[in-house]
C-alpha cells in the first residue's frame, strides 16, 4: 500500500483567510497600544487632592 503524501499547495481560501487574520491581528494590536498609551498618559498627570468636578459648588447647610 503506497500513500501519496505529496505536499499540496495551500488553497486560495486559506491564503485569503490568513491575510485577513493578520490584518485583524494588527488592528487589535494597534487598539491595545492606543488604550495602553492613553492609560499611561492619564495616570502620569499630577493628581489633585480634590477629586470633585471643576464647577462643583457645595450646597450651603448640608452636613458632610
Amino acid at each position: 500500500m503506497v500513500l501519496d503524501m505529496a505536499i499540496q499547495p495551500e488553497h486560495e481560501l486559506h491564503t485569503r483567510r490568513k491575510g485577513r487574520n493578520k490584518a485583524v491581528g494588527l488592528i487589535l494590536g494597534g487598539f491595545v497600544v492606543i488604550v495602553f498609551a492613553v492609560s499611561i498618559v492619564k495616570l502620569s498627570k499630577p493628581q489633585n487632592e480634590d477629586f470633585r468636578a471643576p464647577n462643583f459648588s457645595p450646597v450651603v447647610g448640608a452636613s458632610e
